[in-house]
């Protein structure tokens, strides 16, 4: 009998706000050892959210966002990170001006492990062959795919245990939204969890074993993914059947 996978990280009723306005209702999801996770809803619902609350840029009101076991609901941004936790945000978020080589450096910033570096770089290049390509050129100058590449290869550099994507297919050709979820599927496969949020809840659920539905600030479904993909309402909600 196979042993349950460890619980990487666990939200447990959490409650975030914006000011006076209430985001997260008490949120509850999970992520184990070596699954890919994914958020869908619509715009609006929490799924950011959820990822801020965790990633240490909105710390909740109520709740715990515990991770490998520690407690980590209050913990600055930068110290997240240190645990084992990076992210690609919604929208790239990359220094424009700079290299994409520059740019991949800056997911490693709080290392020190020269010879790490240069083996992760190499893995972004291949996981990436065009970034690899483009090392020299301004991360501003590349088209959309190519920047949500170096997006995550910048998040892959602080070797993650936990890879944390908003919405990567986001204003993407179809190419390259394809090669986007192929990577995704690698970097799970060499071991690294990945918690996801997707509008194209089509391909996440895909690629996804685990998935949650959120409805204005509250997990309304919670199942398989396969099962969700299946599930009636889903399809009619999130996937565009009539």
């Amino acid at each position: 009998m196979n042993a349950t996978p460890q619980t990487l990280l666990e939200v447990r009723d959490v409650e975030t706000f914006y000011g006076s306005i209430q985001a997260l209702r008490g949120i509850s999801i999970e992520v184990r050892d070596g699954e890919i996770v994914t958020l869908i809803g619509s715009n609006g619902a929490g799924k950011s959210t959820t990822l801020r609350s965790i990633n240490g840029l909105n710390h909740p009101r109520k709740g715990t966002i515990t991770f490998l076991g520690k407690d980590i609901t209050r913990r600055p941004a930068h110290e997240v990170v240190r645990l084992g936790i990076s992210q690609s945000p919604e929208g790239r978020k990359l220094f424009p001006r700079m290299t994409v080589t520059e740019n991949l450096e800056m997911g490693a910033y709080q290392r020190s492990d020269k010879a790490g570096l240069r083996e992760d770089m190499e893995r972004v290049f291949t996981l990436f062959p065009r970034l690899a390509e483009r090392k020299s050129q301004k991360a501003g100058t590349m088209s959309g795919g190519e920047q949500q590449m170096c997006a995550i290869g910048r998040a892959l550099m602080a070797r993650p245990k936990l890879l944390m994507l908003d919405e990567p297919s986001m204003g993407l050709a179809p190419i390259f939204v394809e090669r986007i979820f192929e990577t995704i599927v690698e970097v799970n496969k060499q071991g690294t969890s990945i918690l996801l949020v997707e509008q194209n809840a089509l391909m996440a659920l895909h690629v996804a074993s685990r998935g949650y539905v959120l409805e204005t600030g509250t997990v309304a479904l919670a199942d398989d993914a396969k099962a969700l993909a299946q599930n009636e309402q889903v399809r009619k909600t999130y996937l565009g059947e009539t």
